[in-house]
């Protein structure tokens, strides 16, 4: 009896050591489910009702209940399904017969809307097959199981392309590629709505936790630095410390040697600069700022050396702040100046933390020359809420003169955390509240169950909703809206940049803070508004905190918080 010892006992044990070592593997999980609707059909199909069942997802002998595409030589058979939820993922075709005996030739478009999934690629409406492919043409043959596609979808359109062919199928399920990670944060209030919007906003940046934190699950399918800020700030309040954060500023570090912007864009390097002091707030964790220090002494100098006599920030590469606000000069410079400021200040915590002290009086410096340049946001709100944020506009100010002025108008998914934010400062919690239920409840008005890359209240104006395919005389959202880089289809309808009202509601109502770093110390002060009640929980490195908010008869406010011992709560 051979008493060899193996080395390991999982799947690789028999593996080359070579390729062991340099196997990656894949953090993340697989779940399948059903079509909830049939949106639209056409042509010869039979018993369709049968892609609607809960089946095994297992090709068996038996063609048991099968639904049957037929086509005929004038008529071509198609079918429209809804999935009932945005995910990430593909499908898997189980078809029991194909008439060819050589494989079906079968169309599939996806669609994080029914009008998308319906698209022709290219045209006026610019569906593209960029980043994820949503449009293409694959072979099914008999007994078979086929995983098809990766992207961002809801609507799954599916046609038989030849001419007297029979597709005999079993189902078509969804196949959900997702990050298996537990739900820690929470909250519930009196208004269902507002409950509904955190839950989508967590849900939106869930599914862009993939093995890194993506902008977009459909497009871009990358890890952009700024678009991350609002990310982290969500997955702190929902899910609480995550590999995919440190992992993903590990990769764009690497990926972007000094003296390169991040994402090519210098206020992306800004951002991530604040990011990396907000997760060392968020964990307390000393050695991953000890990680980032040389590369950090690299941004500061860069940006130190564009700042101008005025104090004006001069960077000239990648002047970016939102897409409204892309082309509008005079408003990105006061957004980026903003930036700038909050990264500055960043900077000179994390050096102080680092005992650099040179570095951290070069970052007083900058703030100083910064600080001494008065800049207009104009009538745009992003900006404006920014300089409220870093102490260089009056908030209660800026929130009477312009902030609050239109309710959800002027909003933007990307800059909507800093809008309530702001506002917050000027103690507007009810006009915030009605700002959220505006904004992000008419994205799901019109049918979205995860948040937008864009989104304008003027566009429900005779709008149809993305789960149905639109009348005559209505408006169809995705294909007619959107500019820059997402006009049209290509406009993302997953994008974890929009969550921000997620950690917001966390931070304001519940009214949870963290005041040092890795959590030790927290303030519970919350701002119910009109709300009755509110209650949920925020992750912290030492366990969960509860918090639970009633407003009593005289409009006192009855606390109730349970922490770990670890954590001292003011």
């Amino acid at each position: 009896m051979d008493k060899t010892e193996r080395k390991r006992t999982d799947i690789f044990r028999i593996m080359d050591e070579n390729m062991l070592e340099s196997s990656k593997k894949d953090v993340r999980s697989k779940a399948f489910f059903f079509p909830k609707r049939i949106l639209w059909m056409k042509g010869q199909v039979q018993n369709s009702q049968a892609l609607l069942e809960e089946r095994e997802i297992q090709i068996s002998l038996s063609a048991d209940n099968p639904c049957v595409l037929k086509n005929t030589a004038g008529e071509k058979a198609s079918v429209l399904l809804d999935y009932g939820i945005e995910i990430h993922g593909g499908i898997c075709i189980l078809a029991w017969l194909d008439s060819t005996k050589k494989g079906a030739k079968v169309r599939i478009r996806f669609g994080e809307s029914a009008a998308e999934a319906m698209s022709e690629l290219g045209c006026e409406t610019n569906a593209t097959n960029d980043h994820a492919r949503r449009d293409l043409v694959v072979e099914v043959g008999m007994m078979s199981m086929n995983p098809i596609g990766e992207t961002g979808f809801r609507f799954v359109r599916i046609d038989l392309l030849e001419e007297e062919v029979t597709l005999v199928l079993k189902s078509i399920c969804a196949a959900l590629v997702y990050k298996d990670v537990p739900y820690r944060g929470s909250f519930t209030c009196s208004d269902p709505l507002l409950n509904r919007i955190w839950d989508v906003g967590a849900y939106t940046v869930h599914l862009n936790m993939q093995e890194y934190i993506w902008d977009g699950i459909k497009r871009d399918r990358l890890v952009w630095v700024g678009d991350m800020h609002p990310e982290i700030t969500t997955i702190k309040a929902v899910f609480g410390e995550d590999e995919s954060v440190e992992k993903s500023l590990d990769f764009i570090r690497k990926e972007t040697p000094l003296p390169g912007w991040m994402n090519h864009m210098a206020s992306y390097s800004m951002w991530y600069s604040i990011i990396v002091h907000d997760w060392y707030f968020y964990t307390g964790k000393k050695e991953f700022l000890e990680k980032q220090k040389d590369y950090l002494k690299g941004i500061l100098d860069q940006l130190s050396a564009h700042i101008d006599e005025n104090g004006q920030d001069t960077v000239d590469e990648g002047r970016f702040l939102d897409w409204p606000s892309e082309g509008k000069k005079k408003i990105v410079d006061a957004g980026v100046q903003a930036i700038h400021i909050w990264a500055a200040e960043s900077l000179k915590e994390i050096f102080e933390i680092l005992g650099e002290k040179d570095r951290a009086a070069q970052c007083e410096e900058d703030l100083k020359r910064l600080r001494s340049y008065e800049t207009d946001p104009e009538d745009y709100k992003q900006a404006a809420a920014l300089l409220v944020m870093v102490g260089a506009k009056d908030a209660k100010e800026t929130n009477e003169k312009l902030l609050k002025t239109g309710g959800a108008k002027g909003m933007s998914t990307f800059m909507g955390y800093y809008i309530l934010t702001a506002r917050a400062m000027a103690g507007d919690y009810e006009g915030c509240l009605e700002a959220i239920r505006e904004y992000w409840g008419g994205m799901l008005s019109l049918g979205a169950t995860t948040f937008w890359e864009d989104f304008d209240v003027d566009w429900m104006k005779n709008a149809a909703s993305i789960d149905e395919l639109p009348k005559e005389g209505q408006v169809d959202v995705h294909a007619s809206y959107g500019r820059y880089c997402y006009k049209g289809y290509r406009h993302s309808f997953c994008h974890g940049w929009a969550s921000g009202v997620t950690p917001w509601l966390s931070e304001n109502v519940l009214g949870i803070k963290i005041l040092e770093p890795g959590c030790k110390k927290m303030k519970v002060e919350p701002h119910l508004g009109d709300l009755q009640w509110a209650k949920g929980t925020y992750p912290t490195p030492y366990g969960d905190i509860f918090v639970s908010h009633v407003k009593k008869a005289d409009g006192t406010i009855e606390t109730v918080v349970d922490a770990p011992e670890e954590i001292e709560v003011l």
